[in-house]
């Protein structure tokens, strides 16, 4: 929470999605790979929390579980997740 600026969930995976690709040249990535990510970056939401919206609440391909969705992220392979390119 740098600053006093809290930062949502769907904030802190692409920022840590950001940060993984740059240091290991890579583009998907397991959740518990971002979700380290985001708890060294600070993070403060709950795992579940963050799983759900790599899995469920922010991918394209999973089931339509979520009245609105971002459409950020694709599942690669099983466990692996990656940006969503439109």
């Amino acid at each position: 929470m740098a600053g006093g600026y809290w930062r949502t969930c769907r904030e802190e995976i692409l920022s840590a999605i950001d940060e993984l690709e740059r240091r290991h040249g890579r583009h998907d990535f397991t959740p518990a790979e971002i979700i380290q990510e985001a708890r060294a970056n600070g993070s403060t939401h709950a795992e579940s929390s963050l799983r759900t919206h790599i899995v469920s609440y922010m991918c394209v391909n999973a089931p339509a579980n979520h009245a609105h969705r971002p459409n950020e992220l694709i599942r690669t392979s099983p466990g692996h997740y990656a940006r969503y390119a439109r």
